[in-house]
């Protein structure tokens, strides 16, 4: 019984977010399945999912927002929803609109968290200062927060949700509202917080996000249909993938997603990417015995790396097997 505690701590203290069999119900709706989680600390951890998949509903339930239907949690050491209080000072929440009060400025903005979260004066006036020169912030400190580009905001916004410099950090699709520039340039600052120690969890349904996550999982309808690093998911995907190169790919497109072996096909400009069953040995040869593809020539054909959008095909919708 003591090692079985032992152990137990040892996991608590290396994971900074676990869950059992984690649900949630609205009526007959059910917007989270029996999710299972496990978080480490330091580390980026994603949600992978259309809109409606449950991305929001597990991270307000992870937050203490919302109480399970059913199952566990436990949140930097803390179970859910009973010690919810006991966390609000550990945690940072950013979501996709960017809670910011737009007649206020730059730096009423900050200030106002900073008293919420309770900072002393002198505490308050280095840490709004330092923030923001790290966001590029320190010329529009006077700027109303209503008046700044998307891009700008979502700085703002990631400054205002680490200014307590939390152990976690929650963001709910952050970068929904910006450009690929500003997208890129965010996460370049979630890999900073992430080396000072913070464990960040992000929702995202953009592929290029998740393929920077240390792990993610893939949600659908609510159920995790997979999950682990990029890598891990790649190599696990179960499918060969095959590029074909021609000038008539929407007619054979149309004959290959008839054919039960072939999972997906989709038109990447003058090519045709194509998953096909792993049980075919030889793919490329499955496809030239297709009679659209007779006549190709070899080199019209190409095996290539699985990307994380052929991972999250074959795992959800028409493509679950």
């Amino acid at each position: 019984m003591s090692e079985a505690k032992v152990n137990n701590k040892t996991d608590i203290s290396e994971f900074a977010i676990q869950t059992e069999q984690l649900s949630r119900s609205f009526g007959d709706l059910k917007a989270i399945d029996s999710l299972d989680l496990q978080v480490k600390k330091a580390e980026i951890y994603g949600f992978l999912g259309p809109n409606g998949s449950g991305k929001t509903t597990a991270i307000r339930m992870l937050t203490g927002l919302l109480s399970p239907t059913s199952g566990s949690i436990n949140v930097l050491g803390h179970s859910l929803p009973q010690d919810a209080e006991k966390l609000r000072r550990k945690i940072g929440y950013m979501t996709q609109k960017f809670s910011l009060y737009d007649d206020l400025t730059v730096q009423e903005n900050l200030r106002f968290i900073a008293k919420i979260y309770g900072l002393r004066a002198k505490q308050q006036k280095q840490r709004i200062e330092q923030l923001l020169s790290v966001y590029g912030l320190d010329q529009r400190k006077n700027q109303l927060a209503g008046s700044m580009s998307g891009g700008q905001r979502q700085r703002l916004a990631l400054a205002a949700s680490t200014l307590h410099q939390p152990d976690l950090l929650f963001l709910d699709e952050p970068t929904s509202a910006v450009d690929p520039e500003n997208r890129r340039e965010f996460w370049e600052q979630l890999f900073d917080l992430c080396e000072q120690g913070t464990t960040i969890l992000v929702s995202t349904h953009y592929m290029d996000e998740a393929e920077r996550c240390h792990k993610l999982a893939i949600l659908e309808s609510g159920f995790k249909r997979a999950d682990g690093s990029p890598d891990e998911l790649m190599a696990q995907l179960g499918a060969h993938v095959i590029e074909i190169e021609s000038h008539n790919l929407r007619q054979l497109k149309q004959h290959l997603i008839l054919q039960p072996q072939v999972i997906s096909a989709a038109q990447l400009g003058s090519r045709l990417r194509v998953l096909i069953q792993d049980s075919q040995s030889d793919p490329v040869a499955f496809l030239r015995h297709q009679a659209p593809l007779s006549n190709f020539k070899p080199e019209q054909f190409s095996q290539v790396r699985p990307s994380l959008e052929d991972v999250f095909v074959t795992c959800t919708g028409d493509g679950r097997q």
